[in-house]
């Protein structure tokens, strides 16, 4: 940057934090650094324009395939990487090395979050379309042979040691409170056939997940089982679950499965592992978003309507905080659940928040809730969150990254495009924001200036 662009955000900066004695309460967005803003401006005009967005989401999904020459291989080329990096990437991903990672952590916790959620990036996606599946950032790795006795032909894979090496690289990176969200298909094919078969994956995996538990268990940070293409869920929901019998005991949720409400099935499942957790006495970890595989799952699969799929979340998020979902908390006793709502629906999330914090005050049953949204996207929601904020401490705001090279998150920064392409109407309600905002500070710069 140079001096006159310093000198530039500068102004800026000092006008955003100016004037703090007037009656009107600043806007949530004055929290934003004033690159931050001017990024997320940059990013979120390509994502409200189709004109724009059209054209990035193709050359996106083209960067994404594998076998890339030269030419298109963003990790080779580094023009390519240099815009990718400093627009999509530094805006959606915490960093490709451990000191960048470590400096997003420490820059959105100065923004008043109460912690982050970290994942490394590498991870499998299944094309319903194509009936194929795409590893990213997994390398053709062989694996022994052994007597493993889940699955015999199997001794040691390099691609599980290489997930797990990257993962307990990430968990370094994070402090008490924070959040680890693992991607479990990340540990390559031979992980991802069992869970398309609905078993366990082989010893080395399992043992792998332990010692990541054991490690989070140390350091307060709990994990979050992230959610995947629905072709892989039944082995995944299978492992989590043993993980939560466990490690999530007397209240408190070590481990979390995400639960996409868009899936039809979505309350069925609920259902069938709260009568587990009920039955078996451990705690469920119950993350809750809206759904992000709409472009690879099967279509049939998810609800026919946003509204629908809006529906089926604010009910389970209200049903949950009031403990009465489904037949638990009426005709049988609610079990032990920590709820974490990941979503970019402001209303969705004030309203869970409002609902926690007025049964909490009347002495109501409720559970304990956490709040997220992604990193890079609607921050006008996250700030309102926290402006939310009481004596208490909550609401507990956290924003969710991932970290890695620009070649293992790209799958990752094309669901992001994806999503804002279909959530049009949250889409310019941030633009609206980002631009009414930069026009504050362009105001109070000039009458800071003036004056």
């Amino acid at each position: 940057m140079s001096s006159k662009q310093q000198r530039f955000s500068s102004t800026l900066q000092i006008a955003a934090k100016s004037r703090t004695h007037t009656a009107a309460p600043l806007p949530p967005l004055s929290a934003l650094p004033t690159k931050v803003l001017l990024r997320s401006l940059l990013v979120s005009t390509i994502s409200s324009k189709p004109l724009l967005l059209g054209p990035s989401l193709w050359l996106m999904s083209i960067l994404s395939k594998p076998n890339r020459g030269w030419l298109t291989n963003v990790d080779r080329n580094p023009i390519l990487h240099g815009i990718l990096k400093k627009t999509f990437y530094e805006q959606f991903c915490a960093g490709e090395t451990d000191a960048e990672t470590r400096a997003t952590i420490r820059e959105l916790k100065d923004m008043g979050f109460r912690g982050v959620i970290m994942t490394y990036a590498k991870e499998t996606v299944f094309d319903h379309h194509t009936n194929t599946q795409q590893g990213l950032g997994i390398a053709a790795l062989d694996a022994k042979n052994n007597d493993d006795p889940l699955h015999p032909r199997v001794a040691h894979c390099a691609n599980i040691e290489a997930w797990q090496k990257g993962t307990l690289e990430t968990i370094k990176q994070l402090s008490d409170g924070d959040y680890l969200a693992m991607k479990l298909t990340g540990a390559g094919p031979i992980v991802t056939e069992a869970f398309s078969k609905g078993e366990l994956p082989p010893t080395q995996m399992l043992d792998a997940l332990d010692e990541i538990c054991r490690r989070c268990k140390e350091r307060n940070v709990r994990i979050l089982v992230d959610a995947e293409s629905h072709h892989f869920l039944l082995g995944m929901r299978r492992t989590t679950l043993d993980l939560m019998r466990k490690y999530n005991h007397d209240g408190y949720a070590l481990i979390y499965f995400t639960y996409q409400a868009y899936l039809k099935s979505t309350p069925a499942t609920l259902e069938r592992h709260m009568a587990a957790a009920q039955q078996e006495g451990f705690t469920l970890g119950l993350k809750l978003v809206r759904g992000a595989y709409i472009a690879s799952d099967e279509r049939s699969l998810i609800h026919d309507t946003k509204q629908d799929t809006d529906d089926a979340y604010n009910g389970i998020a209200q049903g949950v905080l009031k403990q009465s979902f489904g037949k638990f908390g009426t005709e049988t006793t609610f079990p032990s659940v920590n709820l974490f709502l990941a979503s970019h629906n402001k209303a969705s999330v004030v309203d869970a928040h409002q609902l926690h914090k007025q049964r909490t005050a009347a002495g109501l049953p409720t559970v304990p809730v956490g709040f997220a949204q992604l990193h890079g996207m609607s921050d006008e929601v996250s700030f309102s969150l926290l402006q939310l904020k009481g004596v208490d401490g909550t609401p507990e705001v956290y924003k969710c990254s991932t970290w890695g090279t620009m070649g293992e998150c790209l799958a990752y920064l094309l669901r992001r495009a994806i999503e804002n392409r279909d959530a049009v109407m949250r889409t310019t309600d941030e633009y609206n924001a980002l631009k009414a905002e930069f026009g504050r500070r362009i105001r109070a710069a000039f009458s800071f200036s003036s004056s």
